[in-house]
């Protein structure tokens, strides 16, 4: 693992400073760990400790909200993810392509999603 990413996996934000750099509240962060949609590590005392890939997902997952996605899409949009990795890492490419893939996919999924406002 490269040291950069080593850096971003690293579990080191209890909830408090996590809700303050995501506006989101710690029901919210738990609903969404109840969700499996983010996964934070414990610490000796159970509690949770979170990384900068975990804030990554929280802020990723209320883009997703604002923009007009339930949960259950959310969730879609994840599964998918995880499939298209699953098929690269079958795969000899470089990191870059397999972002540039993810990217595609998130913005599809999203353009694909967004409620339509011309409606009114």
């Amino acid at each position: 693992m490269k040291e950069r990413e080593l850096r971003r996996s690293m579990a080191v934000f209890p909830i408090g400073a996590v809700m303050k750099l995501t506006d989101l509240t710690a029901r919210q962060i738990r609903y969404y760990e109840d969700q499996d949609l983010i996964f934070p590590a414990r610490n000796d005392g159970n509690r949770r400790m979170y990384s900068l890939n975990d804030m990554d997902v929280l802020l990723e997952i209320k883009d997703y909200l604002t923009d007009g996605l339930n949960i259950a899409g959310i969730k879609k949009v994840y599964e998918k993810s995880k499939e298209e990795l699953a098929n690269v890492k079958n795969k000899s490419i470089s990191d870059d392509e397999v972002r540039r893939i993810l990217e595609r996919e998130i913005i599809q999924q999203s353009r694909f999603n967004k409620p339509n406002t011309n409606l009114r």
